[in-house]
C-alpha cells in the first residue's frame, strides 16, 4: 500500500509510514524518547516522511522534473535556554538510540519540570491526501506545454514564457516525553508563470502565482492556469510601457494581497518571540503600548482552511491559532514557539515551525495578516497629490534589530493630483517597521489574501506562508528611484 492510498486517520497513516516499515516500534520510540527527556524542561521526537514533485518548462520543453521522497527524525531536548537537537535520515531503533544518547547530555545535572502537552484540537484545515500521483504526471506536463502555446497565441510580443508546477505531501508525528502523540498529514502544491514580452528592442517579464494546502485540480483547470497567464501577461505589459520611477520622499498606497510581504518582512519577523526574548528586536518592552495608528490590527492566522502558511498543529504538536498581535495600534502579543512561550512566561501560540525533520523549531509567521478598515482604494488615490501606488512586489530585505527595511515593487504607478498616472519601473520603499506603522494614514475595505506562493526564510529554514492585507495609505515613505 502506498501512502497516497491509505487509509485512516493521521495517526493511523502515519504508525504505519514510521513504525510498521521500519526497524522501529511505536513503544520503543515513546520508551527511548521519555528515557532521552526525563531531566528535561521540554522536547519532542519529530518524524517526517514527505514526498515532492516539481516540473518546469521554459520556452516550449520540459528543463527539469523530478521526484523526491525524504525520511527521517529530529529528537530535541530543552534545558533551561540550552537545547540539544540529533536527527538521522533513517528510522531505525539504532539510529534513535545514538540520538537519544546525544541529546540527554544536554539536560545532565538539570532537574527540569517537564511542560505540559499541547492541548488537543479536533480541526482539519485541509484534505490529508497525497496529491501527487504517476497518473497525473503526464496530464501535467501536458497543463505546461498547454500554458505555452497560450500565452504565445494571446499576443505576438511575447518572447519567451517559463512555468512551473510543485506538489508535496508531508506526513508528521511527534511524540513528547509523556506519552503524548500528535499527527498531521500536509498536502501543499503551487503554479508559477512568468512572460517576458518584447517590442522596439527592449523586454520586460510579468509573474503570477498561485497555491495552497489542497489537490492539483484547484490549480490546473483551464480557466485557472489561463487566469494567471494572463495576469503574468498584463503584468509584463504594464512595464512595457513604463517609465523611469522618481525619487525622494511621498505619500505611498499599497495595494491589497501580496503587498503584505511588506508586512510580513518589516513587522512579522520583529514580532517573532525569540527576537524578543533575546531583546534584539525593535519592538522588544513593548507589550501592551502603542505601536502603530489607530486602526492598525494585525493578525497571525494558523487556522485558515487551505492556506498555505496554515497548519492544523504547528511542528513541536500545537494546535496553531489566531493571534492578534497589534489590536487597534498596541501591541498585545507575540509568535511563540514552547520554549521561548515558557520563558517569557506567556502561552505557546501554534507558532513552532521547522523546514524538516533536520531542523529544530523556532518561532516563524503562518499568515500573517492586517485587517481592513473602511476606505474605498479609490478614495485613497483621490487623496494623493503626490505619490506612488504599488501593487506587487519582488524583493526585499530587512534587519530586525533596527526593522530597516528595502523592497523593490515590480508593478508600481505614479499617483498625479488624485489620479493614476504612468506606471513606474525600479521603484523601491525604503523605511523601518516601527515607523512605516504609526504613517498608516488611511486603511481600505478590500482586505485580501495573497494567492498562496509565499516562502519565508529565517537562520537557513524556509517554510511556506501567507501574507494579506487591504489597501493602504501611508502618509510618508522613501522612494528610490531611477528617474533623473
Amino acid at each position: 500500500m502506498t501512502p497516497n492510498s491509505m487509509p485512516g486517520t493521521a495517526l493511523a497513516v502515519t504508525d504505519d509510514l514510521f513504525f510498521t516499515r521500519h526497524e522501529l516500534s511505536r513503544e520503543a520510540a515513546e520508551r527511548m524518547t521519555a528515557t532521552a527527556l526525563a531531566s528535561a524542561d521540554d522536547g519532542e521526537l519529530f518524524l517526517e516522511y514527505r514526498e515532492t514533485e516539481s516540473i518546469t518548462l521554459d520556452d516550449g520543453k520540459i528543463r527539469a522534473a523530478g521526484f523526491d521522497t525524504q525520511l527521517g527524525f529530529g529528537l530535541r531536548a530543552v534545558a533551561g535556554e540550552t537545547a540539544g537537537y540529533a536527527h538521522a535520515g533513517e528510522i531505525s531503533e539504532k539510529a534513535l538510540s545514538r540520538a537519544a544518547a546525544t541529546v540527554a547530555s544536554v539536560a545532565s545535572g538539570h532537574s527540569g519540570t517537564a511542560s505540559e502537552a499541547p492541548r488537543e484540537t479536533n480541526a482539519r484545515l485541509y484534505t490529508p491526501a497525497n496529491p501527487l500521483s504517476n497518473e497525473g504526471f503526464a496530464a501535467r506536463t501536458g497543463m505546461l506545454a498547454e500554458i505555452d502555446a497560450y500565452a504565445r497565441a494571446k499576443d505576438t510580443r511575447v518572447c519567451q514564457v517559463s512555468a512551473s508546477v510543485y506538489g508535496e505531501w508531508q506526513a508528521v508525528q511527534i511524540i513528547r516525553a509523556d506519552g503524548h502523540r500528535v499527527a498531521d498529514l500536509r498536502p501543499l502544491v503551487r503554479l508559477n508563470v512568468s512572460v517576458v514580452v518584447e517590442h522596439n528592442g527592449r523586454r520586460e517579464s510579468g509573474n503570477h502565482g498561485l497555491g495552497g494546502r489542497f489537490a492539483y485540480d484547484r490549480i490546473t483547470t483551464p480557466e485557472v492556469w489561463k487566469a494567471a497567464v494572463d495576469e503574468a501577461l498584463r503584468q509584463a505589459l504594464v512595464n512595457l510601457d513604463s517609465v523611469a520611477a522618481p525619487a525622494g520622499e511621498m505619500e505611498v498606497v499599497l495595494g491589497s494581497g501580496w503587498p503584505g510581504i511588506l508586512l510580513h518582512e518589516a513587522i512579522g519577523h520583529g514580532l517573532e518571540g525569540d527576537f524578543n526574548r533575546k531583546k534584539t528586536s525593535a519592538f522588544a518592552g513593548l507589550m501592551g503600548q502603542r505601536i502603530a495608528a489607530p486602526g492598525v490590527t494585525v493578525v497571525d492566522d494558523g487556522t485558515l482552511p487551505d492556506r498555505r502558511g496554515s497548519l492544523t498543529v504547528d511542528d513541536e504538536g500545537t494546535p496553531t491559532s489566531r493571534s492578534v498581535l497589534i489590536e487597534n495600534g498596541i501591541l498585545r502579543e507575540f509568535l511563540q514557539d514552547r520554549m521561548n512561550a515558557r520563558l517569557m512566561g506567556l502561552r505557546a501560540t501554534g507558532n513552532g515551525r521547522r523546514q524538516s525533520y533536520a531542523h529544530a523549531p523556532m518561532p516563524r509567521m503562518t499568515n500573517t495578516v492586517m485587517l481592513g478598515g473602511d476606505h474605498a482604494p479609490e478614495e485613497m488615490i483621490r487623496s494623493v497629490s503626490r505619490g506612488l501606488y504599488a501593487v506587487n512586489f519582488g524583493g526585499g530585505q530587512v534587519d530586525i534589530t533596527s526593522g530597516k527595511f528595502v523592497f523593490s515593487a515590480s508593478e508600481a504607478y505614479l499617483i498625479e493630483n488624485g489620479r493614476l498616472g504612468p506606471a513606474v519601473k525600479g521603484a523601491t520603499l525604503i523605511g523601518n517597521g516601527p515607523d512605516a506603522l504609526t504613517k498608516v494614514a488611511m486603511i481600505g475595505n478590500d482586505m485580501a489574501m495573497d494567492p498562496g506562493i509565499g516562502t519565508c526564510g529565517k537562520n537557513g529554514q524556509g517554510v511556506p506562508v501567507g501574507v494579506g492585507q487591504p489597501t493602504l495609505k501611508l502618509s510618508g515613505l522613501t522612494v528610490g528611484g531611477t528617474a533623473n
